[in-house]
């Protein structure tokens, strides 16, 4: 069996000290009932903080903002009847010994997933008013003009806003959504960020947006509170897609939120053994590390033996298997990371920090679709 003691020493990540290195990422859930989280909710973060996980990021949640988000399952990050209920989910983490925060949320111009699903083309919605750098709802396909200066500052305060709001609610800081697609993604990926002002062109200047983001939630954070951002190179719309083709090129992008101030960078893959770039075996998260000086966490099929698009995209009950903790361990051990997010496996079963630490990984639970409603029936 491979040593992961390291995965049980603590870590300091602002004026927090982790008791382990293992995060609950954020997930979404897609149970909200108008935005708004329910006593399932709180019990099933809770559930993975009494399991062993130090940290636990809630799902993504819409901060107040017209066109940061439109499905009412999914969390919403302002309005009394839906802060109540994320105050409820800080309070539980906490009562069973975690650390909390809420992952900030603008989608920004993004296709209809059922569009993506069937492979057809993306549609533009002009009547949810949907912002972007420069009007791309994918390469090539210009739907509309670009934000402009007086919309970007107004997003970039509604994400001070929802840092504020995270900070009176009793969270213990931010994780702030860079990847995947949505809005500040699309500012640090050339194929949807044309821009030819102050934030497009350069990979600094692409990286400037999300930088101006960071230092607005630290300035209504204060110094301590840590700000995680999560990055990836690859898409929902486009698995193969990168924001950076190069370690110079990465470098450039993320020195922006380097200088601004941002504490841990959340790097997203599908796979987290896969080489970032040609002629190194580092993954994402292992280059962050190297070119930024910051700590970093990896996250993608950790513990299971296949990625999320194809757990659930498979429809079947055994979607995804136990898989081999050695690759893991080593590159762990040689610090190529700092924290890992154990996502799906975690879903599947709560306790897995724990079992991990006690050597018992027989015993963990293979993950399928079905393994989400189950654990909020279970929390509930």
């Amino acid at each position: 069996m491979p040593d992961l003691s390291g995965l049980f020493t603590p870590f300091r990540l602002g004026h927090l000290t982790l008791g382990n290195r293992i995060v609950m990422p954020a997930m979404g859930l897609a149970v909200c009932e108008n935005g708004a989280p329910n006593a399932e909710h709180a019990a099933y973060y809770a559930r993975r903080a009494q399991g062993g996980a130090a940290l636990v990021m809630t799902e993504g949640v819409y901060i107040d903002h017209p066109s940061a988000g439109d499905n009412p399952l999914l969390g919403r990050w302002h309005g009394e009847d839906a802060l109540e209920g994320w105050q409820r989910v800080a309070a539980g983490v906490h009562a069973a010994g975690g650390y909390v925060m809420p992952e900030l949320w603008h989608v920004g111009l993004i296709p209809l997933v059922a569009d993506v699903m069937a492979g057809e083309e993306p549609r533009y919605r002009p009547e949810l008013g949907q912002v972007s750098p420069s009007g791309y709802i994918a390469p090539g396909k210009k739907v509309c003009e670009g934000m402009t200066p007086p919309e970007i500052d107004a997003v970039i305060a509604a994400y001070g806003r929802g840092a504020a709001t995270a900070r009176s609610l009793g969270f213990d800081g931010v994780e702030i959504h860079g990847g995947h697609g949505y809005l500040i993604d699309q500012f640090l990926w050339a194929e949807l960020n044309k821009r030819t002002d102050a934030y497009g062109g350069s990979p600094r200047a692409r990286g400037r947006f999300a930088a101006e983001v960071v230092a607005e939630c630290r300035r209504r954070l204060g110094p301590e509170a840590p700000i995680v951002m999560r990055i990836s190179q690859w898409k929902t719309i486009d698995y193969g897609a990168r924001i950076a083709s190069t370690p110079v090129e990465l470098e450039d992008l993320l020195a922006p939120m380097v200088d601004a101030g941002i504490d841990l960078f959340d790097c997203s893959q599908r796979r987290f053994w896969e080489p970032a770039f040609e002629g190194s075996e580092l993954n994402f998260a292992g280059w962050t590390k190297k070119v930024t000086g910051r700590p970093t966490m990896t996250i993608g099929s950790i513990g299971l033996d296949c990625d999320m698009q194809a757990s659930l995209g498979a429809g079947r009950e055994a979607a995804c298997n136990l898989a081999s903790f050695d690759e893991l361990a080593r590159r762990f051990d040689r610090g190529e990371f700092d924290l890992i997010g154990v996502g799906r496996a975690m879903i599947a079963e709560p306790d897995w920090a724990r079992l991990v630490r006690e050597g018992r990984l027989r015993e963990l639970k293979p993950f399928s679709p079905s393994a989400i409603s189950k654990a909020l029936r279970r929390a509930a």
